[in-house]
This record gives structure tokens, C-alpha cells and sequence, in this order.
């Protein structure tokens, strides 16, 4: 019996891999396996990755003929995944040795649907902790309740899919999955879904992810078309809050998110290509005015300031329509931005 499936996608990440899969030596335990995804590496990557699935126990390589991003690559090793358990790495990131055993024994004593974890961000020689926000810790909690109030930042606006792990009857659910063929922000519409349907969670102080930021080859760093997914993933996320029971208490909530985001990407608009720069005006403002309006207005009032200004000048510019699937222009990781 396989008691942890630990999904991990590679894409050129030569430079970095080697401490990620020695981080994973140091985890292994026979009940475990690593579900190494190769989304088509050009770099030397896949060598690195033939000999850690011959050399690491629990090792398994899966490869995809062509690039497919981030959140096919993660629903590929979900696929594949035979454990009482479910976690993500990405494959740029690294963990302190023996973590992974400490935080099965945390979700099995507390029973919960899924946990979720600080971790350390790293850039270059600087360290610090990112925590949680999640003040209540080793307590089961409801998911839906951690997704207010709308002013703070909650747990959903902590989406880092591999801050935590997850009971397999969440995976034959189908609440593990990432939408396909989503470049950035695969984890938005993920956490959403996560708060709004599962039954139980609960924050832990167990520490053991290291996630690097500032990698060059990171969809963070490159202001190219695949950073508008950031549309449709939030589009996502208000058409399905909009569908939910509660929708008239968490909408403000997803739309004060969205309306953060697009701020942050005008607020640096200056780092994307001059074309992908006039798309995402365009997008922003389609985006702006598909939201609820009278939600969207009380979102821009209690925001004040330059950042509802920006937005309301943002609306009354000539929309673009909607993105429409994994190919138009519209995840390892959204923003850092507080709602």
C-alpha cells in the first residue's frame, strides 16, 4: 500500500533539480513515491531525472511529449498517483529531510480532509518565513469558513499547492485536479474549489518547504503572453463562486482578489513585452466589466485610494473579449498579492 504520492513536474530546471531530487532521497520511505513529470525539458534536465528514477526508491519518471505547463504536468502525476495521500513539489523547490514523513503522521492523528503549511521563501542567500494565514493551528477547521473576511488576506489567497497534503478521497472527488493548459494562477481557481467543497482542514507549524523565487525561467520573472492566464483562472474563480450557495457572502471576496491582481500587473506593466502590455489593458478591462457590477463597485470603494482609481479609469476603456481556452492568450506560482 502506497501511503504518499508526491507529484512533482520538471521543466528545465537543470540548475536546480539536483537539490530537489537529493531532497527527495531524504524523504523516501518504501511506502512513498515521487511522481517525477518531465513536461518535454530541452535542457538537461531529463538525464538528471532517468537517474534519480533509477537511483531515488518510490521514484517514478512520466513524460510528456511536448510542453503542456504547470498544471498539466501536476494533472499527470495525479493520474498516476496510488497514495492514501497526495503532495506537490515544484521542480525548482527543495525540502528538509524527513519532512514528508512528519507531515503524514500530522494528517493521519488529526483525520482531516487536508492540511496546510508555512514554508520558507527563498531569494538568492535570503531566507524567510511565509506562514499560513491561518491563525488556529492544529485544529480541524471548515474550509468555506477560511475564505473570509473579504479586507484580509485568507487562506485562499495562500494558494501554493504544495504547502500541505491532501487525503486521497479529496483526489477521487475531483477536487485535486488544476484546470488544463494554464500557464500562471493554476492554483486560484484550485484553492477556491478546495475551501468551497471540502469538508475539513487544518494549518500545521510543521516547516519543510523550501520554495526558490527569482528563478529566471520562472513565469514570475518573464513578462511574456502565457502571464494573462492570470484571466481566466479569476474568471474561473468568480463563474464558479458565482454558482455556489454562499455566493452572495464569498463573491465579494473573489472579486476583491481579482481586482488585486489586475492591479499588481498594471502596477508593473512595465516588465511585459510591449503587445502582451496593450493585451492586458484590454483583458483587464473585458475582465472588469464581466464581474458583478454592484459587487465590484462596493470592492472599489471599501479599496479607495490609487488602486480603485486605476481600476475605474481601467473599466471605461474599450474591453477585449474573454479568453476562451488553453491556447488563448489569457502556473510555478501567482503573485504574492494581498486581497
Amino acid at each position: 500500500m502506497v501511503k504518499l504520492s508526491v507529484v512533482v513536474p520538471f521543466f528545465n530546471v537543470q540548475t536546480y533539480a539536483p537539490d530537489t531530487l537529493t531532497s527527495l532521497r531524504a524523504n523516501a520511505r518504501e511506502d512513498f513515491e515521487f511522481l517525477l513529470v518531465d513536461d518535454c525539458s530541452s535542457d538537461g534536465t531529463p538525464e538528471l531525472l532517468e537517474r534519480a528514477a533509477r537511483e531515488i526508491p518510490g521514484a517514478v519518471l512520466l513524460r510528456h511529449a511536448r510542453n503542456e505547463g504547470l498544471a498539466t504536468a501536476r494533472n499527470t502525476g495525479l493520474d498516476a498517483a496510488r497514495g492514501e495521500y497526495v503532495a506537490f513539489l515544484d521542480g525548482d523547490d527543495w525540502l528538509a529531510p524527513g519532512y514528508y514523513g512528519r507531515l503524514v503522521a500530522a494528517a493521519e492523528e488529526l483525520g482531516c480532509d487536508f492540511l496546510r503549511t508555512d514554508h520558507v521563501s527563498v531569494t538568492g542567500r535570503e531566507r524567510g518565513l511565509r506562514r499560513a494565514p491561518v491563525p488556529r493551528r492544529g485544529e480541524v477547521l471548515r474550509p468555506r469558513d477560511a475564505i473570509l473576511p473579504a479586507h484580509r488576506t485568507t487562506s485562499v489567497d495562500y494558494p501554493y499547492a504544495w504547502a500541505g497534503i491532501h487525503h486521497r478521497r479529496l483526489l477521487d472527488r475531483g477536487l485535486l485536479h488544476f484546470t488544463p493548459g494554464l500557464r500562471t494562477a493554476e492554483d486560484r481557481p484550485w484553492i477556491w474549489r478546495l475551501h468551497r467543497e471540502a469538508e475539513s482542514f487544518a494549518a500545521v507549524g510543521e516547516l519543510g518547504v523550501f520554495y526558490r523565487r527569482g528563478v529566471a525561467t520562472s513565469l514570475t520573472q518573464i513578462g511574456d503572453v502565457r502571464q494573462l492566464d492570470f484571466i481566466r483562472a479569476f474568471d474561473q474563480v468568480i463563474a464558479e463562486t458565482a454558482r455556489d450557495r454562499d455566493a452572495d457572502l464569498l463573491l465579494p471576496k473573489a472579486v476583491r482578489t481579482y481586482c488585486a491582481v489586475i492591479s499588481h500587473h498594471i502596477g508593473s506593466i512595465g516588465r511585459f513585452e510591449p503587445e502582451v502590455a496593450r493585451q492586458l489593458r484590454a483583458m483587464s478591462a473585458g475582465a472588469l466589466r464581466r464581474m458583478p457590477q454592484d459587487v465590484l463597485d462596493e470592492a472599489l470603494t471599501a479599496m479607495g485610494g490609487d488602486r480603485a482609481t486605476l481600476l475605474r479609469r481601467l473599466r471605461r476603456r474599450r474591453p477585449a473579449p474573454p479568453p476562451s481556452g488553453p491556447g488563448a492568450p489569457s502556473s510555478s506560482a501567482a503573485p504574492e498579492v494581498a486581497a
